[in-house]
């Protein structure tokens, strides 16, 4: 990507984009990793290339394309492309250009026909029924039928792949027994391998493949058999929300036989990347630039344009390259709000408008000093939210003290508990059983490096420093390694920020996917058995006043133990080219504008510069 007149250091930084559509996400520009130097030159494209498992940022002469081809900067490229393993905004921004669920999201968020033309429950929603479009096919023209769900289904239960969602389907009857399988060293080989097999079968039969008219699939080549059309689930417990789940990435057929002649990186290569969605993989150069074409076999509304990532995730570099009309759409990062908005040009192009995610100072439950509630309490109420939505953020975020975010069914705006307050802060800090900041143990504070890092967590760390008297120590970390530690309990920072983004407009994906004892709280060692109850009744409630009345509860009680200090929720900001056209805004839209809706982007070409 082009700079024009700079000779400074700026390098690459690799942000961690996590999220969980819902999703895990880090704080946007906040995850960084200087990498490398930029060449002075005049119009010029930096790009990045893996030089002995590093990245090196290189020059080449670039003209605007005058194609319809949207050019935007992802940031980090991703940890794993994988439909069944991934967790983060920016490993779901690509899948969901190349895949479709059973069913999808719409501009409105709501729940409609994806693959699957219709579907339905039986009486108390412990039965549900897909009936897929006939004719479907792969971009490669292949049949997609109800085999290649099911695979999808039952890849993502085993707990051979080990996926970061993979409790989402565990509504499943035998998915949670059989994904949390692990082989007893007091049996022999043959009876572990029968147990599993066993806890297989039952998940097997929840996940029943036919004919419209009950017939059953072909035992071979079931996967060229166009008329198995017909899922049917069945659960252990009613679930009557079962077919949004069945929107997520998932649960997207991503091809048996691709994954297995691929082997371990299958993903990384768009050789083995053949979806059923919106776009076709083109090709992926690792850390450089995934090009995505309008995929002709799709069944509904084709694309109009070619869409281009690129994965600069130094906001410096990335604003420079989009002034020089290097970029169509660019995150707009808070240091450079005050430069947008005082630009003529810019402020025109800035899109601003509520997202869907929520920040949290994450404490580790299982490591001192934060197995005390009353430190979690101290450091919570010692954290200026306002003061960090203002001063680091640049009003690109709105102070939270829950988890729930503004906009979304469960959002508690009566929420008050832990709020900036240094003499309660100092309080809570007495009371705890280290009684004073100089009895702590060390406090390390683990964030992703880069110089607007930097300085961001060293106003949170002289933070607590004033109102604490606690010397906290920064840890930056590599970008990539930043990602791995926050991803398992065994690794997983002292403290460190991270998010979560909604998949679905409900309080299910939020409280029982991210808190329910073994699902992604227990990253920082976080189960609570009366929370899981609540949640439990709650998932199961088909009175929707009830339903709502018992996550309520939940959510305050998760509030009430202070596992974490609630931050800020996101706002969607973006600088667009104006002659990008098209563009549906959703709160979910995590990794660029319009990503709901990617068909009804367009270009206007006779807009673009001469």
């Amino acid at each position: 990507m082009s700079v024009k007149k700079l000779s400074t250091v700026l390098g690459l930084i690799l942000i961690a984009s996590m999220f969980l559509t819902s999703c895990v996400t880090p704080a946007p520009q906040v995850v960084e990793k200087v990498v490398t130097q930029v060449v002075t030159q005049e119009k010029q494209v930096i790009q990045t290339q893996v030089v002995e498992k590093q990245v090196q940022v290189v020059a080449t002469p670039t003209a605007l394309p005058k194609e319809k081809v949207v050019r935007i900067n992802l940031g980090s490229y991703p940890d794993v492309i994988d439909p069944q393993k991934s967790s983060f905004v920016n490993e779901i921004a690509h899948l969901k250009l190349m895949y479709e669920g059973l069913t999808k999201l719409d501009k409105d968020l709501k729940t409609v026909p994806g693959s699957a033309e219709k579907w339905t429950y039986n009486a108390d929603a412990t039965q549900l029924t897909f009936n897929i479009r006939a004719g479907l096919k792969y971009s490669d023209g292949s049949p997609l039928n109800a085999a290649r769900f099911k695979f999808a289904l039952t890849r993502n239960i085993n707990p051979a792949t080990a996926g970061e969602y993979a409790q989402i389907t565990d509504e499943i009857k035998g998915a949670p027994e059989w994904r949390a399988f692990k082989a007893d060293d007091k049996k022999t080989a043959d009876e572990n391998a029968k147990a599993a097999a066993d806890l297989q079968a039952v998940v097997d039969k929840s996940i029943a493949v036919s004919h419209p008219d009950g017939k059953a699939c072909a035992a071979t080549d079931t996967y060229k058999d166009v008329d198995c059309t017909v899922l049917a689930l069945t659960f252990s417990k009613p679930a009557p929300y079962f077919h949004t789940v069945m929107s997520l990435w998932v649960t997207y057929p991503a091809k048996e036989e691709n994954i297995t002649t691929g082997g371990e990186n299958w993903w990384n290569s768009s050789k083995w990347q053949v979806g059923n969605g919106p776009f076709i993989l083109k090709s992926l150069e690792p850390f450089v630039k995934g090009v995505f074409v309008p995929n002709g076999q799709y069944w509904g509304d084709k694309a109009k344009v070619n869409i281009e990532y690129s994965y600069i995730v130094d906001s410096a570099v990335a604003f420079q390259a989009y002034k020089n009309n290097e970029f169509d759409v660019i995150p707009a990062a808070a240091e450079d709000l005050a430069t947008i908005k005082n630009d003529a040009t810019m402020s025109k192009e800035l899109v601003n408008y509520p997202g869907s995610c929520t920040y949290a100072i994450m404490f580790h439950q299982l490591k001192e000093p934060f197995t005390d509630q009353k430190v979690r309490e101290a450091f919570a109420m010692a954290y200026d939210r306002e003061g960090w939505v203002k001063d680091v953020l640049q009003t690109l975020g709105k102070p939270t003290l829950t988890w729930i975010p503004p906009g979304y069914p469960g959002y508690d705006a009566s929420e008050n508990r832990w709020g900036y307050n240094p003499d309660a802060a100092k309080k809570a800090l007495s009371e705890s059983k280290y009684g004073s900041a100089d009895k702590l143990p060390p406090i390390k504070l683990t964030f992703s490096d880069s110089p607007r890092n930097r300085m961001r967590y060293e106003w949170l760390a002289a933070k607590w420093k004033d109102v604490l008297g606690v010397t906290v120590t920064l840890d930056p970390v590599e970008a990539t390694t930043y990602t791995a530690l926050t991803k398992d309990i065994k690794t997983a920072p002292l403290a460190f920020i991270l998010g979560w983004c909604a998949d679905y407009p409900d309080p299910q994906n939020w409280l029982s996917v991210y808190w329910k004892t073994g699902a992604f709280g227990e990253r920082i060692g976080y189960s609570n058995p009366d929370l899981d109850k609540l949640i439990s009744q709650a998932d199961v409630e088909i009175d929707p006043a009830k339903r709502m009345d018992l996550y309520n509860q939940a959510q305050k009680l998760l509030i009430t133990g202070a596992p974490v200090a609630f931050a800020w929720n996101s706002v969607n900001t973006y600088l667009v080219k104006p002659w990008v056209k098209g563009v549906v805004t959703t709160p979910q839209d995590s990794d660029f504008p319009g990503s709901t809706v990617p068909t009804s982007i367009d270009i206007d070409t006779a807009a673009l510069p001469k």
